[in-house]
């Protein structure tokens, strides 16, 4: 059948199934005996039938993307690691309420598409999924001239996973004097690129520099968000009640944090309890950014909030350490009053 009017109107169909055979193996390699059907069905089939295993299983979704990063990638040529970013964001989107994934789709858009580069960036994706024992189900890879200008792409990623009712984490039970610790980000994750983009323009990104340890400011940017997924499941594994988790997105530790507390309640950071990275002190310096600022548009350090009761602390801090992520302890839960929700103390 000829698709030639289509092509010369910007969408190359063959274009697609190249990229379909291209990362086949990658996402069938993510699929266990849960999985029914293989790539390319018009909806992905996933057996539900284990549920009854849980006392009550309630089912957690996100949907989310990966911001301006992709333009980064795409200035650089390198798309090997957006697509672990989608995942390990998902993943932590959902895992602050106590849901492992099950399976994840991806939803990658360009204005003329390249099968090797959508092969690289779903292979991430496959990867991460794999490391996470999440299934990657399906997705949609569109072409869409006029949509998105020639060098841009858009990645979006949605995940749903599973908690039983009776471990769902909610921050509800978090009470005053409830100990916060901090889990170290690698790096800017999935938000603030917009910012450190327009800092840094004038910079080049493939020179060493030695503030980061002799990396490149392209290899900084570009280290996928990290999943902490293997560091909650090392808490549950030894026995410490967590009382809430905050991951740390867009919003930073400004209005991120806030989405877990209970009514009345606030938390205090002590300042310089955790380091400011080399790369988040390099755009605050290049970019004259005011430390206000910093908190509210970056992680500035911190990936994940874990927060436990005073008793468990120790346990918790062993159990982080012995997972190979020793953690922060950065401030406490305190009583809201008429303060801020947030508050960053001496």
């Amino acid at each position: 059948m000829s698709t030639g009017l289509y092509k010369d109107a910007g969408v190359d169909i063959a274009a697609g199934g190249e990229a379909v055979r291209l990362m086949k193996a990658a996402v069938e390699r993510t699929h266990g005996p849960r999985v029914l059907g293989g790539l390319g069905s018009f909806g992905g089939l996933f057996s539900a039938a284990f549920l009854h295993e849980m006392e009550h299983p309630v089912l957690v979704a996100s949907t989310d993307g990966v911001g301006t990063k992709t333009k980064v990638a795409a200035a650089l040529g390198r798309y090997d690691t957006v697509g672990q970013d989608i995942v390990n964001h998902c993943v932590d989107d959902i895992l602050v309420q106590g849901a492992v994934p099950l399976f994840f789709l991806d939803y990658i858009a360009f204005p003329k598409l390249d099968p090797t580069i959508v092969a690289t960036v779903v292979g991430g994706a496959a990867k991460a999924c794999e490391a996470a024992g999440c299934a990657l189900l399906g997705g949609e890879t569109a072409e869409m001239p006029g949509v998105y200008a020639p060098g841009e792409f858009d990645l979006v990623g949605t995940i749903v996973g599973v908690v039983d009712r009776r471990n769902l984490i909610d921050g509800s039970t978090m009470q005053p004097g409830d100990v916060v610790l901090a889990l170290p980000s690698v790096g800017l994750h999935t938000n603030g690129f917009s910012l450190a983009r327009r800092v840094l323009a004038g910079r080049d990104w493939l020179a060493p520099v030695d503030s980061l340890g002799g990396r490149t400011l392209a290899d900084a940017l570009l280290v996928p968000h990290k999943s902490y997924l293997p560091e909650v499941k090392a808490l549950w594994a030894a026995g410490v009640p967590i009382r809430g988790l905050a991951h740390i997105t867009g919003g930073g530790l400004v209005e991120n944090p806030p989405r877990i507390l209970p009514a009345a309640t606030a938390f205090a950071f002590r300042e310089g309890s955790w380091p400011l990275p080399p790369l988040f002190q390099l755009i605050q310096e290049a970019g004259a950014v005011a430390t206000d600022e910093m908190r509210l548009v970056f992680n500035c350090g911190v990936g994940m909030l874990v927060v436990v009761r005073p008793d468990d602390a120790d346990a918790a801090r062993s159990a982080l350490h012995a997972a190979g992520t020793p953690p922060w302890t950065i401030g406490t839960v305190v009583e809201r009053g008429d303060g801020l929700p947030v508050r960053f103390v001496s």
